[in-house]
C-alpha cells in the first residue's frame, strides 16, 4: 500500500534528563540523538516500519542540516518531495528533553512559522498513487493540496491553526490531541462536527481514545503499559492509523491498531530504537 505524509520535518536534538534545569541551571544529558522529527516525518517512518510505500512531501531545503533529515528518511525507507529544495535557510530545528523517571517530554521549536513553501509540480500525481494521506497543517499550501487530492485523509490535528478549517471537512478522520481546540463554545467534538469533521478521535495519553463518526461516538481503553518514552508516541499513532485508512480498516478498528504501535512507541528510548520492537 501507498502511503504520503504531508507536513513538517525538522532535525530534532533528543537529550535524555534525570532531572528539568531551573532558571539559570544546567542539567547533564544521560544520552543525546539527533534524529529527523515532525509530526509528519515521524508517522512517515512509522507507516515504512510498518510495510507501506511512504512518501514524505515537507520542506527540507539545501542548508547542510538538512542532510541529517534526508539520511534519516532514506535510512529507513521514506521518499522524499522536498517543496523547497533550493532554499538555504536551516530546517526548523527542535529540542527534546525525555525526562528519564517518567519518559515524558518537553520541546522547543520553532517549526515552520514564517515559511511559505509552494505547491511542488509532482505533488498532484504523487498524490494520485496514495492509499492514504496524511497531514498535520504545517505548510498550509501543501496540507491544503493534500485535502484536496480526494485521497483518504488522515488529519494529524496536534493544535489549532486557521489552517484546519479549511482542512477538517475533506477528513477521513479527524484525529485529534487533548490540546485541539477549535474556536468556539460548543465544545471539541460538537465543534469540529460544525467544521464538517464527520469521523474523528481525540486522544488523552494513557486515558480511554474518544472517537465518533456521524451520530455514533463512543470511547476505546488504552492498555496500560510502563512508558519509558513518549516523544513522537502521537506521531507514531497517526502513522499507524494512516496506514490502516490506507488498507481499509473501519475507524474502531483503525484506532486499535494505532493504539498499539503507540503502546509499542512509550515503551523504548530514543527516536529510533523501537522500531525494531514494532518491525519484529
Amino acid at each position: 500500500m501507498r502511503v504520503v505524509c504531508v507536513g513538517l520535518a525538522t532535525v530534532d536534538l533528543v537529550q535524555r534528563v534525570d532531572r528539568l534545569p531551573g532558571p539559570d541551571d544546567k542539567a547533564e544529558a544521560l544520552s543525546a540523538e539527533v534524529a529527523a522529527g515532525g509530526p509528519a516525518t515521524n508517522a512517515a517512518i512509522t507507516a515504512a516500519a510498518l510495510g507501506a510505500q511512504v512518501t514524505l512531501v515537507t520542506a527540507v531545503g539545501a542548508h547542510p542540516l538538512g542532510d541529517l533529515i534526508r539520511a534519516d528518511l532514506a535510512a529507513h525507507g521514506v521518499t522524499l518531495l522536498d517543496a523547497a529544495p533550493d532554499a538555504h535557510e536551516p530546517p526548523p530545528v527542535s529540542a527534546v528533553t525525555v525526562l528519564d523517571a517518567t519518559g515524558g517530554r518537553t520541546i522547543v521549536s520553532r517549526n515552520a512559522r514564517g515559511v511559505a513553501v509552494a505547491v511542488p509540480p509532482d505533488l498532484a500525481q504523487t498524490l494520485t498513487t496514495a492509499d492514504a494521506v496524511l497531514a498535520d497543517g504545517h505548510h498550509p499550501a501543501l496540507a491544503l493540496a493534500a485535502a484536496r487530492s480526494g485521497r483518504p485523509l488522515v488529519l494529524d490535528a496536534g493544535t489549532w491553526r486557521p489552517v484546519f478549517a479549511g482542512l477538517l471537512p475533506h477528513a477521513a478522520i479527524a484525529a485529534c490531541s487533548a490540546a485541539f481546540h477549535p474556536p468556539g463554545a460548543l465544545g471539541t467534538v460538537p465543534a469540529l462536527r460544525a467544521l464538517g469533521a464527520e469521523r474523528g478521535a481525540i486522544t488523552r495519553g494513557p486515558d480511554p481514545v474518544q472517537w465518533w463518526s456521524g451520530d455514533d461516538s463512543g470511547e476505546l481503553e488504552v492498555p496500560r503499559v510502563p512508558a519509558v518514552d513518549t516523544a513522537g508516541a502521537g506521531d507514531a499513532f497517526h502513522g499507524a492509523l494512516t496506514v490502516a485508512v490506507a488498507g481499509g480498516a473501519e475507524l474502531t478498528e483503525a484506532l486499535r491498531s494505532a493504539i498499539g504501535v503507540a503502546g509499542i512507541r512509550v515503551q523504548h528510548r530514543g527516536p529510533r530504537s523501537w522500531l525494531a520492537a514494532l518491525r519484529g
